[in-house]
């Protein structure tokens, strides 16, 4: 069974606002949604911050590497004029910040774990403790609905995640489903697989379902498309396209 939202927002407002801001994330409410995936990196001083890029420059105005900068100095960067002048000094938000925005708001997180090279048991261990330390009402209360998802394309991540917090659930990122995908996820205690739906296949779906896994897909920005892997039996998807795929939406 999947406990968590069906659709979900990609890095918070998909193709309407910058992604990784809290822009994002009212961008996402505007159109209904609950429920945003977005990236966590750990700062040089070891503070999680929501961002994509190891490097600076792309949607970060600055030069150098988020792992180099500390914290307060990432958060007083530009973060929005890469979008448009309409966001010029949305700034990077710290992961604590969006953990309040989105428990204000009642928005479900799904957590991408996204650790600069040399830091994945760092990242790992980091994110998933603020989020217990941050969420231990609602993990005492049991419900699943009620507290983030963990995610990451970095085994060792999520490893150092299951052994810092390991009440916080997790899923475990792959582009390609490799053929040893079950020994991996059993080795991380992961509850879903969260892969590429331009590598999925039906019989694959199968598998991973039959295997008592949640299976979740992204970034799926046509509705044909996201109604042909509903069929397959996946659970749920991010999509960019907020604006064309409700909260609601369905096969």
């Amino acid at each position: 069974m999947w406990p968590y939202p069906k659709i979900v927002a990609h890095r918070g407002g998909g193709t309407l606002a910058p992604e990784n801001t809290v822009a994002g994330l009212r961008a996402g409410l505007a159109y209904g949604f609950r429920a945003v995936e977005f990236d966590v990196m750990l700062s040089r001083d070891g503070i999680g911050m929501v961002v994509h890029d190891p490097e600076l420059g792309r949607t970060v105005a600055g030069q150098g590497s988020v792992a180099q900068t500390d914290a307060a100095a990432l958060a007083a960067l530009d973060a929005g004029s890469w979008f448009s002048p309409e966001f010029r000094g949305e700034p990077v938000p710290f992961y604590t910040q969006f953990i309040d925005y989105c428990k204000a708001q009642r928005i479900w997180m799904n957590v991408e774990i996204k650790p600069a090279d040399g830091f994945e048991a760092a990242t790992g261990a980091w994110v998933a403790k603020i989020t217990r330390d941050n969420y231990a009402a609602e993990l005492a209360a049991g419900d699943p609905a009620g507290y983030p998802l963990l995610s990451s394309f970095s085994f060792a991540a999520l490893a150092a995640a299951r052994d810092s917090a390991p009440e916080v659930p997790r899923g475990y990122l792959l582009d390609t489903i490799p053929a040893d995908w079950q020994q991996q996820a059993k080795a991380l205690d992961a509850v879903a697989i969260h892969t590429n739906h331009k590598h999925l296949t039906p019989a694959l779906a199968a598998q991973i379902k039959e295997g008592g896994y949640g299976l979740f897909c992204y970034t799926v920005n046509d509705p044909a498309r996201g109604r042909e892997i509903l069929s397959w039996g996946v659970d749920g998807f991010c999509t960019d396209r907020i604006d064309l795929i409700g909260p609601s939406f369905d096969i």
